[in-house]
């Protein structure tokens, strides 16, 4: 057979797609399907095909590159996704992916969307591109629940235009978006915690607020975008449910298969309509987790106050501003009250630098000089990482001896002995 290059095998009105039939097959996914076919990588009855609208059924012989194709099985998986790591399945800056997390998962998925490097949470991955497409066409509207947590105590009077819908900037990543007014979210308060007080070791906190927002559209960081539109900062945010389906009972960097309820409720809500050709939209069913433990919800609060590798399952630490030291306890920055962190090795240091002086002190000022000029040095040194500030008696006020009393010099050796 001759290898012409066809361009019109459209005669039948039978069959997908090549490009759906490549990517359910889980060659590619249908963008790069497309590219395939137009590249002439592709044959169909060892014919070139080069027509996006070619329809193939299972009778055809299919090849990619000269290898045959069979269609998988389809797959659907819902995967926790931790912080620090990339929604998707290579990295050319060579960042932790999600593909590294599900190595067990035989099948060539992929992610629904997808979620920023630190924000953790709800991702579905699967092999239907059909269902796919359908969760991320904007006409449906997909239902999108995040739990975030911004610094200090939001006031009804800044969430109202979360509410009512409000016209954002344009991104960084795309400059020229429309100045379009966003759909109205629904948010509602979770938890509070009131600011506290400096107090002799650490300094003043705003106080945080826990929000929960459920969006229906899905702009580039939309959430963060719409904060600092209302003054607001995030410290914290999490996805806990995407199309109803939710990630209760799933520890950061772990999945589980969607159970048959839960694809059959995804694709009778959102892809038989697509394929009746009814644009209206229903408010998707709330699918229970068949999985126990705990929600969603507590789960990434419980990750906020305790972010250990252990816990996030091998994400990479947090980077956002709070665990750069500004939020934390003692942390004070230059040129504001507040304690002063320990020098690194700050008790060794003054360790040393007190039996010097201690033995300075007991050469001029006798033996107490020196012993207390020594122990005096460390516990000045593991306090403010310096010398001897705080004396134990008269006889050390002075650490170089002068206002030590004499008691000959058994007290030299005797300081440096036990400062050293």
């Amino acid at each position: 057979m001759s290898d012409r290059e066809v361009t019109d095998m459209t005669d039948t009105p039978k069959g997908d797609r090549l490009q759906k039939a490549l990517a359910r097959a889980g060659v590619a996914s249908r963008r790069h399907a497309e590219e395939l076919i137009t590249a002439g990588r592709v044959r169909v009855n060892g014919r070139i095909v080069t027509e996006l609208g070619t329809r193939v059924t299972h009778r055809d012989k299919v090849e990619v590159d000269g290898q045959r194709i069979v269609a998988e099985s389809p797959v659907y998986l819902l995967f926790h996704k931790p912080r620090g790591v990339v929604t998707t399945l290579s990295d050319p800056e060579g960042r932790p992916t999600i593909r590294e997390l599900l190595k067990d998962v035989t099948e060539r998925v992929y992610p629904v969307g997808r979620l920023d490097f630190h924000t953790s949470g709800v991702l579905l991955l699967t092999n239907d591109g059909d269902l796919a497409q359908a969760l991320l066409h904007p006409r449906r509207s997909v239902a999108k629940t995040y739990v975030a947590k911004v610094r200090g105590i939001v006031t009804d009077l800044q969430l109202d235009p979360w509410r009512t819908g409000m016209v954002l900037p344009p991104s960084e990543g795309d400059p020229d978006e429309k100045r379009v007014p966003t759909l109205p979210a629904d948010v509602r308060v979770l938890r509070t915690t009131p600011p506290t007080e400096a107090t002799e070791y650490t300094r003043a906190t705003p106080g945080s607020t826990w929000l929960q927002v459920t969006l229906r559209e899905g702009r580039t960081r939309q959430i963060h975008r719409m904060a600092e539109a209302t003054g607001m900062f995030v410290m914290r945010l999490a996805r806990i449910a995407f199309a109803g389906v939710t990630a209760d009972g799933l520890r950061p960097g772990e999945s589980r298969p969607l159970s048959d309820k839960e694809v059959t409720a995804l694709r009778v809500q959102y892809l038989r309509p697509v394929e009746q050709g009814a644009p209206e939209f229903e408010p998707e069913p709330v699918i229970a987790s068949p999985k126990k433990g705990k929600s969603a919800v507590e789960i990434v609060m419980e990750e906020e106050e305790d972010p250990s590798p252990a816990f996030t399952r091998g994400a990479a630490p947090h980077t956002m501003p709070e665990a750069r030291g500004l939020g934390r306890p003692g942390a004070a920055p230059k040129g504001r009250g507040g304690p002063r962190r320990e020098a690194p090795g700050g008790g060794r240091a003054g360790g040393r630098a007190g039996g010097r002086a201690g033995g300075e002190g007991g050469r001029s000022g006798g033996t107490g000089g020196g012993r207390s000029g020594g122990r005096s040095g460390g516990a000045g040194g593991g306090r403010s990482g310096g010398g001897a500030r705080d004396n134990a008696n008269a006889g050390a006020r002075d650490s170089r001896g002068r206002s030590g009393p004499s008691r000959g010099q058994r007290g030299g050796s005797g300081g440096r002995g036990r400062g050293g």
